[in-house]
């Protein structure tokens, strides 16, 4: 017989604030033009993106997830030392240690939790979202601090026609803690890594250490390939997280995939014939392409507009390099 104690969390999980942070730089396609040839035009046609924010030397990746952090703590109606774990999903921290996680649980006076990174692009905040879950019903923390946050400006390269359009910079968090009903459906996720040379940084690290290339590293792709396996894959994991949660297109409220492509947003709404009372998240049209920051804040937008509320019913998806994915239904804060 094992001597071990068994964990004892909450019932459920469920979000119970949010909060984003989009830098003060509002750079518009004209901008963009200055270094490749293209239109304005073929940028909307092709991504939807009409803007994107792009980061000041002081709009850190650590100073832009407290400004979120500090609102969704608010948000949550918490204190920041109930904080038991903080999660950041990010691809654009430099820093191969220490964690960032660690240094904004610091300044946002969470603390000693738990801290840690996670690599996870564009479906970052999914797999965090998941982590922080498994936490609360396992009984590890009360409430934990999911941060998505990029500063993808550091990584584009602005002469690369096919990418230098679709990137932004910003942060969403959001804090997850218990709940007496489910407020987190089972997530569907998983990667396919035989496609992994489909997005993926052009040097790596140590590669540019040593050959020391004109070129700072960038995030490059194979659009088509991308677009393809977004719109005709990612559709059938966003049906599996509504079939795991047993929530049909007409029980859904909101839909918040990641802000990609506004192309494969619609193409996905089609194939999911999702209702059209169902709010669609689009923020991609003013922000970008802002990877793991995307789904919270679309969300936060989506709630501080009233084009959704408290309550909802909201399916979330995110894709992207690895190839990787995290689908599930979620309570709105």
């Amino acid at each position: 017989m094992s001597k071990i104690k068994p964990s004892q969390g909450a019932p459920y999980a469920r979000i119970m604030g949010v909060g984003g942070y989009r830098p003060t730089r509002v750079v518009p396609n004209e901008v963009i033009l200055e270094t490749i040839d293209s239109s304005d035009e073929w940028i909307r046609s092709r991504s939807g993106i009409a803007t994107r924010h792009w980061a000041s030397e002081e709009e850190t990746v650590a100073a832009m997830s407290v400004e979120a952090s500090g609102k969704a703590i608010a948000d949550a109606g918490i204190t920041p030392e109930q904080i038991g774990a903080v999660i950041v999903s990010t691809v654009s921290h430099f820093k191969q240690t220490p964690a960032i996680a660690t240094e904004i649980a610091h300044l946002v006076g969470a603390g000693k939790p738990a801290a840690f990174d996670i690599s996870a692009g564009c479906a970052g905040f999914g797999y965090g979202l998941t982590l922080a879950k498994g936490m609360i019903v396992e009984g590890s923390a009360e409430y934990v601090l999911v941060i998505g946050v990029e500063r993808l400006s550091d990584l584009t390269d602005k002469e690369d026609r096919a990418t230098a359009f679709l990137f932004g910079d910003g942060a969403g968090a959001v804090i997850v803690g218990p709940s007496k009903v489910p407020a987190i459906g089972p997530t569907v996720w998983g990667s396919e890594g035989d496609k992994s040379e489909t997005i993926k940084q052009t040097v790596a690290w140590d590669e540019f250490h040593a050959e020391r290339p004109e070129k700072f590293p960038a995030i490059t792709q194979e659009g088509q390939a991308v677009f393809r396996w977004a719109v005709f894959e990612m559709a059938k994991v966003a049906q599996q997280a509504l079939d795991a949660a047993g929530i049909s297109p007409e029980d859904l409220d909101v839909f918040i995939p990641h802000q990609a492509n506004m192309r494969i947003i619609d193409s996905m709404v089609k194939t999911l014939k999702l209702p059209e009372n169902v709010t669609v998240a689009r923020d991609v049209e003013t922000t970008g392409n802002t990877s793991a920051a995307s789904i919270p804040l679309a969300m936060e937008r989506l709630l501080a507009t009233g084009q959704a509320k408290s309550g909802d019913t909201a399916l979330v998806i995110g894709f992207g390099a690895g190839l990787v994915y995290a689908a599930t239904v979620v309570t709105l804060p």
